[in-house]
């Protein structure tokens, strides 16, 4: 988002996201010091508001505070240039010191928390992600069977431009201070540093979550923790994470998009057929996809013998049409492999799971000309949740527009991420610390962040003591697994093992 000063005289400029610089008032003294061009003047945020909640996890009733607020991000000449919005959920009660708090991200970048938080591991939740919902869907807020409360206080952050977090520069220098991978890193950093101060929680085993581009996040944000601020982390869950972001790169001469995603594809079309998504069901497919496929692919045009291998092995792994597999080369698009899945049908998969589809109204168009089913499908319920329960359930009343998912943050975003990886620092972060642990999570028809990945990434790193340090969980479902009951059940069994719960 994108805000500017002075009261009438702007109100379009605002209204049309643009920037101006500050007017100096007619009857200034010509050696009044001039105003901070980059600056923007906004309305005070509200002190932070709390209200007392109770929900029911596992059979057991928990009484909480949710407390809504903001933390400031300041410069290095200690300016204000803007302020970060927080959710946080505190279980009631006499304070245990061992206790531990989670701080989530969501991704994009451009995603608030809201995700996390009322959909996977919050107290309530919304229901959002799964075939059949709807941007009318209602957005009333119920007790969420997945909820990590009963054993960590949660707290969640809105990046700058997310949810009502909000820059306090303009447009140029807030590219620059926000919408960049290392600023990105090292203030949000910095905020879970100034939660736990402000909240004498330093002492509180702490824990990093991120789904998708957080996950990309998590693993950054520990080790500039670790090494930076000094703050351990004691574990990390990585939801659907965007780890290593180059392994889609170069797809006319590596085969590792086509590797990456063969899986996935297998997996949905299991799932057509009514096959149970196992580690035991993948395993053939999984080693195909590393081994005769990666081989027979880098041959190419030089072996007719091997693309022909190719067009019978992923035919029967994907049950797409084979004409079609064979004019792709036996490498299958995800997006085209989306549209040719349904067409017959008139119908469109969601790159974030596959079998989770809605009508196409342009079924004779080259390519597909509509939003993604899920995420035209999530915006709504999830504002209209989160902002009802900001403002009137918690009494923070702030003013603004909510950013569920801001394409502003996403197209101004540094260029080049693609090129960077997070795989790197899980290492460091791993040999860091011997005693951190990592859950990495992902849903198996996911085919925007692919499992398929993280599973290479793990079985490259070295052991560094106990093997199962760093653990890899698949669970039904795509992107948003823990939209289905039984994959988020599994899921909160797997986090309660990672933080040491029985």
């Amino acid at each position: 988002m994108r805000w500017v000063l002075k009261a009438a005289a702007t109100a379009l400029v605002v209204a049309l996201g643009l920037s101006a610089p500050v007017a100096q008032a007619e009857d200034a003294k010509p050696d009044a010091p001039k105003a901070d061009a980059a600056r923007i003047d906004l309305p005070p945020f509200p002190a932070d508001a709390s209200v007392k909640q109770v929900t029911h996890v596992a059979g057991k009733t928990l009484s909480y505070t949710a407390t809504v607020g903001a933390l400031p991000v300041r410069d290095e000449k200690g300016k204000k240039i803007a302020e970060v919005v927080f959710t946080a959920y505190t279980l009631d009660g006499a304070k245990d010191p061992n206790r531990p708090v989670t701080f989530a991200f969501n991704g994009g970048p451009g995603a608030a928390s809201v995700y996390l938080n009322l959909g996977a591991i919050g107290p309530k939740r919304v229901q959002f992600g799964a075939q059949g919902d709807s941007p009318s869907d209602s957005a009333q807020l119920v007790d969420n069977p997945g909820a990590w409360l009963d054993f960590t206080d949660l707290v969640f952050i809105d990046p700058v431009g997310t949810g009502f977090s909000r820059s306090l520069v303009d447009k140029e220098e807030t590219k620059k201070q926000f919408y960049s991978i290392k600023p990105d890193i090292e203030y949000l950093s910095r905020i879970v540093y100034d939660w736990l101060l402000k909240n004498g929680r330093m002492a509180s085993p702490k824990y990093i979550a991120g789904e998708s581009y957080g996950g990309f996040r998590g693993p950054k944000i520990t080790y500039y923790l670790q090494t930076k601020l000094g703050v351990g982390v004691n574990g990390m869950v990585l939801v659907s994470p965007y780890l290593e972001p180059s392994a889609n790169q170069a797809p006319d001469f590596s085969p590792m998009a086509w590797v990456a995603t063969l899986p996935s594809m297998a997996a949905s079309n299991y799932e057509r057929q009514g096959r149970a998504l196992s580690p035991a069901q993948m395993a053939e497919v999984e080693a195909y996809a590393r081994g005769d496929y990666v081989t027979d692919l880098l041959k190419g045009r030089r072996d007719p013998a091997a693309l022909a291998r190719v067009v019978d092995k992923v035919t029967a792994y994907t049950g797409l049409n084979r004409t079609f597999v064979q004019l792709s080369g036996g490498r299958i698009e995800s997006r085209a492999y989306l549209r040719e899945l349904y067409r017959e049908q008139g119908k469109i998969g969601s790159w974030y799971d596959s079998n989770v589809t809605q009508d196409d109204p342009f079924p004779w168009a080259p390519e597909g000309r509509r939003g993604d089913p899920i995420l035209d499908a999530i915006i709504a319920p999830t504002t209209s949740a989160m902002v009802d329960f900001t403002t009137r359930t918690v009494g923070w009343k702030v003013e603004g527009r909510y950013n569920a998912l801001s394409d502003e943050v996403g197209e101004n975003w540094e260029k080049g991420v693609e090129l960077t990886d997070a795989a790197t620092d899980l290492r460091l972060a791993v040999a860091a610390d011997p005693k951190i642990k990592v859950l990495i999570a992902h849903g198996y028809d996911d085919l925007s962040c692919p499992y398929f990945i993280s599973r290479l990434i793990v079985d490259q790193m070295p052991v560094s003591g106990d093997v199962g340090r760093v653990r890899l969980s698949i669970y039904p479902g795509g992107h948003m697994f823990y939209s289905r009951p039984a994959s988020q059940a599994a899921f909160r069994a797997d986090v309660m093992q990672l933080f040491g719960v029985r």
